[in-house]
């Protein structure tokens, strides 16, 4: 008998040129975040926080000395004591990028991670079983959840690194045990670059915990599979401690376990620092993650098959981090996408298959269901990311040319006046002012961009290196406690930059500081009798 030939049809070649050409799905969200986040008036939105300014400076100064930093030379109360600078391989990586392209660099890069950590999400919420409409529709709400914490800042890279950290531990579980060291071992070397770019790394651990907390919990429900689970176990044992081991490369040692412990134990800071307290749920994005765990609550209990121990509890410690800080809302969404969009799709699916239940609701479900197969088959034939690689170019060569392509600006990105004294920056450049200077933490950074290293602030947000009991005297003067005058004189600082209104402002005119300059933003004083 003649063999049968395959009647495999091929795409024409106008077809793969359009295959090549249309943008897919995780396209059109790249591009959306990227020039949403970078360009225009929303480019300013990642400069909210000036952080990012002593970051930039302390990259430069290693960049200059060829020398990790160690101590402290940005303030006058610091000036010479250790600094534990977590976050140094960021610092020199974009103080690189700011030498070569200023603020523009600094924002597009930034929103490329961002961009980059929702678009990876996406897909690997397609590859674990979702639905494309149901997980494009629960990233929405991670992204909004996020939208708080859109910051030029290292916690980006954080991200990032905690979608694919919990990628490799889950595919690991889910691994035949002769494939399960090829992902776990890749966790060693992520743990090497996470301690040296943010603090961040310590969720690397608490994930490495939940999965074995759920092994074990799986070890003694499930007598079938207790040899499989207790190799699975051993092999993760031996493999969170070569992370645990990775975790100490980094230029402080042990000595910057110890330096996070005591920071996040530090109950004055922590009830202080606004990202570390609880979400205030009048807020848009704190709303989105609310409902997105009230569609967890209702995917579990929904759920056609029973989740495991170890999903469960990420799914507790993703919902009690996003309560208990306003940082931990854009992982915590990202962890929830991750778990609850397969489910919610395979939930979906049954039920349109499902005849006990009503007609018009089974539609509903057989139509999302086949709506979705299809989005997915385009997405995967859409595989040349034309426009992602074109727009990623447009923008550098824009951020290369002062934010322009021909002669339209389309990136210009700078620090708000109204909110920021960049005014009173100028004027305390103009009059060759050294400091000592006094102000609002969260302008420290700003300032310390703007004026380092002819003049030095007295405090910025590095609360970490200032500790708890320099922030108590520090609010004493702010908030004009009493005894707040003799605190600031114990400080020795001449010059005091100032919200306009704030009380602090109003009760020194009355002690007869001198106010230098002065607009809607701030007002800058020397005191008249040098401390």
């Amino acid at each position: 008998m003649p063999e049968k030939t395959s009647q495999i049809q091929r795409p024409s070649g106008a077809e793969r040129w359009l295959h090549f050409l249309v943008p897919s799905a995780s396209d059109v969200l790249f591009v959306t975040l990227l020039f949403g986040l970078s360009c225009g008036a929303l480019g300013r939105l990642l400069l909210r926080d000036a952080g990012i300014g002593w970051h930039i400076r302390n990259g430069q100064q290693m960049l200059l000395t060829h020398t990790i930093t160690h101590t402290d030379v940005f303030s006058s109360t610091m000036n010479g004591k250790t600094w534990y600078a977590w976050e140094w391989l960021y610092d020199l990586v974009f103080a690189g990028i700011h030498h070569a392209m200023g603020l523009n660099g600094v924002v597009f890069y930034s929103a490329a991670i961002i961009a980059a950590t929702f678009v990876l999400t996406l897909h690997l919420g397609l590859r674990r079983g979702g639905n494309l409409p149901i997980t494009l529709l629960v990233l929405i709400l991670a992204l909004a959840s996020s939208a708080v914490h859109f910051l030029a800042r290292p916690h980006v890279l954080s991200w990032l690194l905690t979608v694919v950290w919990f990628e490799l531990l889950d595919s690991a579980a889910s691994a035949p045990a002769s494939e399960q060291k090829k992902h776990l071992l890749w966790l060693p070397g992520l743990m090497l670059l996470w301690v040296n770019v943010h603090g961040g790394f310590v969720l690397g651990f608490v994930l490495l915990a939940v999965y074995l907390v759920g092994g074990l919990i799986e070890y003694f429900s499930d007598r079938e599979r207790r040899n499989e689970i207790a190799a699975w176990l051993k092999r993760l044992g031996g493999v969170s401690l070569l992370v645990a081991a990775a975790s100490f490369a980094n230029p402080y040692g042990y000595q910057l376990h110890l330096h996070v412990y005591r920071y996040l134990t530090d109950r004055f800071l922590m009830d202080r620092i606004s990202e570390f307290l609880s979400p205030d749920f009048h807020g848009v994005a704190q709303q989105c993650f609310a409902v997105l765990v009230l569609i967890t609550i209702v995917a579990v209990a929904s759920a056609r098959r029973k989740l495991s121990a170890t999903h469960l509890l990420v799914l507790l410690v993703a919902v009690y981090g996003g309560f208990y800080a306003t940082r931990s809302l854009p992982t915590s969404a990202l962890l929830i996408v991750l778990i609850i969009a397969p489910v919610i799709s395979e939930s979906v699916a049954a039920l349109g298959a499902n005849a006990d239940a009503a007609g018009w609701l089974r539609g509903i479900a057989s139509w999302t269901d086949a709506f979705g197969g299809r989005m997915e088959n385009l997405e995967k034939s859409l595989y040349g990311h034309f426009w992602l690689v074109l727009v990623f170019v447009l923008g550098l060569w824009a951020c290369a040319h002062q934010g322009r392509i021909g002669s339209t600006q389309f990136i210009n990105a700078y620090f708000d006046d109204k909110r920021f004294p960049v005014e009173a920056a100028e004027a305390i450049a103009a009059r060759g002012i050294h400091g000592p200077i006094f102000s609002l933490d969260y302008w420290g950074g700003y300032l310390i961009y703007r004026l380092y290293p002819e003049a030095q602030v007295v405090a910025d947000d590095r609360h970490d290196l200032y500790g708890d009991q320099f922030f108590r005297d520090f609010l004493k003067i702010v908030l004009v406690q009493p005894g707040w005058d003799e605190t600031l004189d114990k400080l020795h600082v001449d010059w005091v930059l100032m919200p306009t209104d704030s009380p602090l402002a109003n009760l020194l005119r009355l002690k007869g500081w001198q106010s230098v300059y002065e607009d809607k933003t701030e007002v800058l004083f020397r005191r008249v009798k040098p401390a």
